[in-house]
């Protein structure tokens, strides 16, 4: 077979990933008993060989953190929809400019919710400087679900900083790919949701969630109930936006209904403010937090 071009680097190391989509559209390649089973696209993607699948993703991120001396991060949730301060103005400009009252209520909410772009952006600094003052195994490094949004404000402030930080993505159909603030080595893409929240967990010493879509519930739930049920370690976990959050989560139900305790509200606290955040942080492992008063 002729080659027309000679096939880059990049080429090769995104075939994996075209052929997985090939082989899922129904165009899949035809079996050849003579290929090395690692380098048998075919035959990794079959569904007993899923569990080797699952056990690479575990392992990359994990090696590559390990190489760099991760032992701690802080993962921050949120929205993939908000843009930043200078983004949602400059919609807002050309929604005034064409007259539509639509589009403009629709840039007036950009323009708010750049708000919460622009604190997670300081909070991630702010961790990302005192980081920085302690040894690397020592230090708390920001990690986020790679996205646009909330998670690139987070990568971004700690970019702003001058530290590493961690993305791990997710393939979806539209195709996602890792924000530019993220640390190049340190952007993974997965597959697997289980092993991408797992990941999120590994290493977490906190968490911090804006307000956020489905996604941010299905993170920020899975997070409380592992913490409530002692299948992982007690964990700082920070609701970032008062009122969002209240309006949101009826937890007065939960305890009236007899759903949870009173005391599961002790797993996390509020706060509308990126320097409360990480004071929060600190009391947590300094001296644990004061009893819940609502």
């Amino acid at each position: 077979m002729q080659i027309s071009s000679p096939l880059s680097d990049t080429d090769l190391a995104n075939a994996w990933a075209q052929l997985h989509d090939q082989a899922h559209n129904g165009q899949p390649l035809e079996p050849h008993s003579n290929r090395l089973a690692f380098a048998d696209p075919e035959f990794m993607f079959r569904r007993e060989t899923r569990g080797i699948r699952m056990q690479l993703e575990l392992l990359k991120p994990d090696l590559a953190q390990i190489e760099r001396g991760i032992e701690h991060t802080i993962v921050v949730y949120g929205s993939a929809r908000f843009v930043d301060a200078e983004q949602a103005q400059q919609q807002l400009a050309e929604a005034r400019a064409s007259g539509d009252s639509q589009r403009m209520a629709l840039a007036e909410r950009a323009v708010r919710n750049a708000q919460r772009y622009e604190a997670a952006r300081s909070f991630a600094r702010i961790v990302a400087t005192e980081g920085m003052k302690q040894a690397p195994t020592e230090r708390f490094y920001i990690c986020t679900g790679g996205g646009p949004g909330i998670m690139e404000a987070a990568n971004r402030g700690a970019h702003d900083a001058g530290a590493p930080n961690i993305g791990l993505n997710i393939g979806l159909p539209h195709e996602q790919h890792g924000n530019p603030y993220i640390t190049s080595d340190l952007s993974f893409k997965f597959h697997y949701f289980a092993l991408r929240k797992m990941h999120f967990m590994m290493r977490a010493k906190a968490l911090v969630a804006f307000p956020g879509g489905f996604g941010t519930m299905d993170e920020l739930f899975e997070v409380l109930t592992l913490v409530q049920t002692r299948k992982s370690k007690p964990v700082p976990v920070i609701l970032f936006g008062r009122e969002f959050w209240k309006r949101l989560l009826n937890l007065d139900l939960l305890i009236e209904e007899g759903t949870i305790s009173a005391q599961d509200l002790n797993l996390f606290r509020y706060t509308d403010e990126p320097a409360e955040a990480w004071a929060l942080i600190q009391q947590y492992y300094n001296r644990g937090w004061d009893p819940v008063v609502r």
